[in-house]
């Protein structure tokens, strides 16, 4: 167990202007990972700090039983490649009441050749800027059973995400999203089956049993893009709103909903008039800037 009062952290500035360099000439960030947890049982973190990773805060593989509970975890936006938890080929994690910003995914749940994923819960946090809550993108080896609930994400660049493509895809089964709050998000929600649209390959992305229930949030892009008619995106929505000036972007999507309940209205269909409902996401921002 690695307890309350501990801080972790690399240089005061991560190697954010060697990182933008690599990335410029077409090169590799040679930067190690602050916490790397492999084939590991029953870990917790309680009450940690960390801040300014050269590379990902804290990475897993193959652990089974893992909780994070009041984390801090705090990068610069623009430091490349600082996500801040990411359970890989990893069961039974439970990452609550932490709050976590980055220049990269806040969380992202992987599946690669190590191994699937399942059983995760994202429960009581708080994401101030980074890439948000992924899934992938490599999913090959199937990701499921995730709860995220009570959500917060401020002025992440994407809010929920699912992200992969044909060379690294997958399976992502039976994910719920419930009671999320987003402000200041490009794409509030990006559910995508074409992460990179040149990638080759035969691992077809495949998304289904995606709920979405108690959604609210502000501006963007609302994008739900699946590989074809045959492997459409699997979406379910109830109580999810978003202001009018938000656009939905659906590609091979099938999104059943309860088209009262949803705003801006689905293409295709009609503004309908809201039920009344109380605004859950009120008080669920903060000043962050600290």
């Amino acid at each position: 167990m690695v307890r309350a009062a501990q801080q972790w952290s690399a240089a005061p500035k991560p190697g954010g202007s060697c990182a933008r360099r690599a990335q410029a000439e077409g090169g590799n960030q040679n930067a190690p990972r602050l916490i790397q947890i492999d084939h590991a049982q029953d870990i917790t973190f309680a009450g940690v700090t960390l801040r300014n990773a050269p590379n990902f805060h804290i990475a897993m593989n193959r652990v089974e039983g893992a909780t994070f509970w009041g984390l801090t975890i705090d990068a610069p936006a623009d430091a490349r490649n600082t996500d801040g938890i990411d359970p890989g080929a990893s069961q039974d994690v439970t990452i609550t009441r932490s709050f976590i910003r980055t220049g990269d995914d806040n969380v992202a749940i992987k599946a690669g050749d190590n191994g699937s994923s399942s059983h995760i819960s994202i429960i009581d946090n708080y994401f101030g800027w980074g890439h948000g809550m992924s899934i992938g993108s490599e999913v090959n080896s199937g990701a499921s059973d995730i709860m995220v609930r009570n959500l917060t994400l401020d002025g992440t660049t994407s809010g929920l995400r699912i992200k992969s493509d044909v060379s690294r895809g997958g399976l992502v089964e039976r994910v719920t999203y419930e009671n999320i709050c987003l402000r200041g998000n490009r794409w509030p929600l990006a559910f995508d089956a074409k992460y990179d649209p040149r990638a080759q390959g035969s691992r077809i992305p495949v998304y289904r049993q995606i709920v979405l229930r108690h959604v609210r949030g502000d501006n963007g892009a609302l994008m739900m893009r699946g590989v074809d008619e045959r492997h459409a995106l699997d979406v379910t929505l109830e109580d999810v709103r978003f202001a009018s000036s938000a656009t939905w972007q659906l590609e091979h999507a099938k999104v059943t909903a309860d088209h009262s309940d949803v705003s801006p209205p689905l293409p295709g269909r009609t503004a309908e008039p809201l039920s009344r409902g109380s605004d859950a996401c009120s008080s669920a921002f903060r000043d962050t800037d600290r």
